[in-house]
């Protein structure tokens, strides 16, 4: 499955917290997804046995290439977690300059959360 359509199939089926965590877990690497994961499978162990059941329901049985969806995952911990650009730089293992740009290139950047910033605030000019 091309990657593009992998990465929008994987969001689907896990939601978006069971794909950050999938991804968080095991992107980058091939994860073979059985019929049937067992307690130990490494699936089970990173999104918990519900997850892994949905994603051997959709994909079983495959070999995928877990994405890294290093853009997916930071705005996951900038708006739902809202984390810094500094922690997110720390879990997508890369500098916090290239989180600058990655925000950067986003046209509608959400908030973060709790951030306390409303639509409806005036700025100061």
């Amino acid at each position: 499955m091309e990657e593009g359509r992998l990465l929008t199939h994987l969001r689907a089926v896990l939601g978006e917290e069971g794909f950050v965590l999938f991804c968080q877990a095991l992107g980058g690497t091939r994860v073979y997804v059985p019929y049937k994961c067992r307690d130990e499978n490494e699936i089970v162990q990173a999104v918990g046995r519900a997850t892994a059941d949905k994603l051997s329901r959709a994909l079983a049985p495959a070999t995928i290439r877990v994405p890294l969806a290093r853009r997916e995952r930071a705005l996951y911990f900038r708006g739902i977690q809202g984390l810094s650009n500094a922690q997110i730089a720390r879990k997508l293992g890369i500098t916090e300059g290239g989180v600058n740009r990655l925000f950067a290139r986003e046209q509608d950047l959400p908030d973060k959360a709790g951030s306390g910033r409303s639509p409806a605030q005036l700025t100061l000019i």
